[in-house]
């Protein structure tokens, strides 16, 4: 059964306490780093210590670790899962263990996604792994929830908008082949190791499907947002090998994206003026094809 209570940074703390007990970790002096989805903290040692919300996420913690030891032993350059028994239970909330690549948090040049996304679409995982099979329609509709926090207009908007464009995915062919792919691909997940070294992270969407789910942020966050540079842009595309943007089926995968980006940002907006104003704004510019350059990060 999921966990009730809200993971306040008390509890956090005493869950963290608890299963560093369990896990024979010393939790001295340990910082937390983050508390939204997961509550993170760093642990002296070079530890990382990722607590979930509720029981609900011990598959998919069993599956990080397991994800994780797979790309381990193919010297593939991802966050290591400790080697210990985990993942590990308090109370129903799931904790795992983590090696700290780096104290800070420096994000790699734009040839160095390209290339790990490359290699990472170049490996084929075991059936034992059971990866799940990617279902961005299944995802979205999971979190629908979220839109009783915004006005009736916008959410009605947003509910047809995600029919509109389930039929249109439906009919979609893709140009690339079926495969693993990191889900959540981004410059925001590939960071530098304490040597320079890129490091690919979060791997909570790790799964199996269409190789363009790995390439579309990246290309959304050039021609839409302006947070790459063409120069930058041109460096993805010349790395992997193949331009996302030049699939007939690009738009149909970016207009999904700014939709979870929205939907998410809507769980957020309970109580929220300035979430609930940035969703405002951010249907208004859904609706009239407005820019999308003025979107402020949550």
């Amino acid at each position: 059964m999921g966990h009730v209570a809200a993971l306040s940074e008390e509890t956090a703390r005493q869950v963290l306490a608890e299963a560093c007990a369990k896990a024979k970790i010393n939790s001295s002096g340990a910082d937390l780093i983050r508390l939204g989805s997961n509550a993170v903290f760093r642990i002296p040692g070079r530890v990382i210590a990722r607590i979930g919300r509720d029981s609900a996420a011990a598959g998919d913690a069993n599956r990080q670790v397991a994800v994780a030891r797979w790309l381990a032993d193919k010297s593939y350059p991802a966050n290591r899962a400790l080697n210990i028994a985990q993942p590990v239970e308090v109370d129903g909330f799931v904790t795992t263990f983590w090696e700290s690549v780096a104290e800070d948090e420096r994000y790699a040049p734009i040839g160095d996604v390209a290339r790990l996304i490359r290699d990472l679409h170049e490996l084929d995982a075991p059936v034992a792994l059971e990866l799940p099979e990617k279902r961005p329609f299944a995802e979205i509709n999971a979190r629908i929830s979220a839109l009783d926090n915004i006005d009736p207009g916008g959410a009605e908007f947003i509910r047809k908008r995600i029919d509109e464009l389930e039929s249109d995915y439906n009919a979609l062919k893709f140009a690339l082949p079926f495969g693993v792919i990191h889900g959540d691909a981004n410059v925001g997940n590939v960071i530098l190791d304490r040597d320079g070294n890129p490091i690919l992270i979060d791997l909570d969407s790790f799964g199996v499907g269409p190789r363009e789910w790995d390439l579309v942020q990246t290309a959304l966050f050039y021609d839409r947002f302006g947070w790459h540079s063409e120069d930058e842009y041109r460096i993805f595309v010349d790395v992997y090998g193949f331009d996302v943007m030049d699939w007939y089926g690009y738009p149909v995968l970016a207009d999904y994206r700014e939709l979870s980006m929205t939907l998410w940002l809507c769980g957020k907006a309970a109580g929220n003026e300035g979430a609930i104003a940035e969703v405002h704004k951010r249907v208004a510019s859904l609706r009239d094809g407005g820019t999308r350059r003025d979107w402020a990060p949550f």
